[in-house]
């Protein structure tokens, strides 16, 4: 977040962001034991989602070579046409 925000004001463009959302929390809890027989013990597994938003006014070639930059294993950076609206978001 820090280098898209950087790098969006070198070139002195309007930033907003970045926009903390909701964590997403998915779980799944399941049997430890795969017959189904002995003591009811279970495991529970989570996986939390935690996105941030940045706002950019700009051409669209300037936002293609702001997000050119490398990104962290595991985030994900997606740019839809009309808004130019960023979302990296970081599965942990």
């Amino acid at each position: 977040c820090a280098d898209l925000k950087a790098g969006a004001l070198a070139k002195n463009l309007k930033v907003k962001g970045p926009v903390r959302m909701p964590t997403k929390t998915l779980r799944i809890t399941t049997r430890k034991t795969p017959c189904g027989e002995g003591s009811k013990t279970w495991d529970r597994f989570q996986m939390r989602i935690h996105k941030r938003i940045i706002d950019l006014q700009s051409p669209s070639e300037i936002v293609k070579q702001i997000t050119s930059i490398s990104i962290e294993p595991g985030s994900r950076l997606r740019s839809p046409s009309p808004m130019h609206r960023l979302e990296p978001s970081a599965a942990m």
